[in-house]
């Protein structure tokens, strides 16, 4: 039989962890996953805003099976290895980075959080990584340069209709400073997002019955949305509508290789090709004379059951060659992710929705947590499979598994 005791008030005391309220953690520096963050996100943006960073296209099938894609990698750790001291830079496009992967391009950042893309490069730059201003960003080149004067800044461009916009848009990041373009090539029409459709959203979101309802739920948001600079694209002329409109009706459907050349000939800087989906294409890319590719279905929202970039690496990089830059975006959920694409070939990982939660969750503090909690896994991933430098991360140290 137990003996029961009086616990004495000294044994107690170091047990409690009580706080006065509000002066713990916030729910977001709490947060110890990219999921959680998106639960955050989910719970303090409106339903349209979230489902436009969240969803993808058709029946969302591209996007479901790149995270089953990583899901599918497996490590064979090394064991009995010092790894007290490791060290998880990279180069990303002949400069050293701090981590292996940058932040990509996302256009409406400023309707996610109103801290917009500024708050983004700004954690780019504490963090040492690229950050890529999209053509569709709510901040404008110039201004993003005087704001991070520092950072590694990359410029995602869409070819417009008109030509002379085009140029006039060429020279304008080029003016400011930006390092790399990168060309995106697979958004000739709009994808079939139906979560925009079913939400009616539109650029910037108006006041319907079912909005002004949705300010009850989230008037944090509203407020800071109708209290500041209107929604719009400080790269393009004004365009109201929904995504499809703007897409349809100012991207230039009608690219091929010759734009690609045109645009080698017009950039002094690095050139890399965004939304290669077949592995003859990234051929036909490297022959033409760009700086690299980045292998991806713009995050499923385009193509639905398009191919898995992290599938078509290794076929990529066997044909491509050892120093052709392949990157790869799409389904990056975590530092794990991040170090597998780099153990199976890629020269570095675009994440976008990952940092999106974060500035939906609470702004440049979350994306910020978003950043720390990446670099935390790539550091943990690292150690646990007994590296000290990403370069020692090689293909037979990370496979993937066949899908069921």
């Amino acid at each position: 039989m137990v003996e029961r005791r009086i616990p004495q008030w000294a044994e107690v005391r170091p047990l409690l962890a009580l706080r006065a309220p509000f002066t713990g953690p916030s729910a977001v520096d709490r947060a110890v996953s990219i999921a959680d963050l998106r639960s955050i996100a989910k719970r303090r943006t409106p339903r349209a805003v979230f489902d436009y960073v969240d969803g993808a296209a058709g029946q969302e099938l591209s996007l479901a099976r790149s995270r089953d894609a990583f899901a599918r990698v497996e490590f064979r750790p090394h064991v009995l290895n010092d790894v007290a001291v490791i060290d998880t830079s990279w180069d990303m496009l002949g400069r050293r980075s701090a981590l292996p992967f940058a932040f990509s391009p996302t256009g409406f950042t400023r309707m996610m959080n109103v801290e917009g893309e500024t708050a983004v490069a700004r954690v780019a730059q504490e963090f040492d990584i690229p950050y890529a201003l999209s053509t569709l960003g709510t901040t404008s080149p110039e201004d993003l340069a005087r704001a991070v004067p520092d950072a590694r800044r990359w410029f995602q461009l869409y070819l417009l209709r008109e030509h002379q916009s085009r140029r006039d848009l060429l020279a304008r990041v080029a003016d400011s400073g930006y390092e790399t373009i990168i060309l995106t090539v697979d958004t000739v029409v709009a994808g079939s997002r139906l979560r925009d459709v079913r939400n009616g959203l539109t650029i910037p979101p108006q006041l319907t019955l079912k909005t002004l309802a949705g300010m009850a739920v989230h008037p944090k948001w509203w407020i800071n949305a109708l209290s500041t600079e209107p929604l719009e694209f400080a790269s393009l002329k004004s365009t109201d509508g929904t995504v499809a409109d703007l897409i349809n009706n100012v991207f230039d459907p009608s690219i091929t290789l010759d734009d690609v050349r045109w645009l080698r000939d017009s950039w002094n800087g690095k050139l890399l090709i965004k939304g290669v989906q077949n592995v003859d294409d990234a051929v036909m890319l490297a022959d033409a004379g760009v700086d690299g590719v980045i292998l991806s279905n713009h995050g499923g929202r385009q193509l639905d059951r398009s191919a898995v970039p992290l599938e078509l690496l290794a076929p990529a990089r066997e044909r491509c060659g050892a120093d052709f830059p392949i990157f790869i975006d799409g389904g990056v959920m975590s530092g794990a992710d991040v170090v597998a694409a780099i153990g199976l070939g890629a020269s570095g990982v675009l994440v976008g929705r990952a940092y999106l939660y974060g500035i939906m969750a609470d702004g440049e503090r979350g994306v910020r947590r978003a950043a720390q909690i990446l670099r935390a896994e790539v550091e943990q991933t690292m150690r646990l499979m007994g590296v000290t430098s990403l370069d020692q991360i090689t293909p037979d140290l990370v496979s993937l598994r066949p899908a069921r």
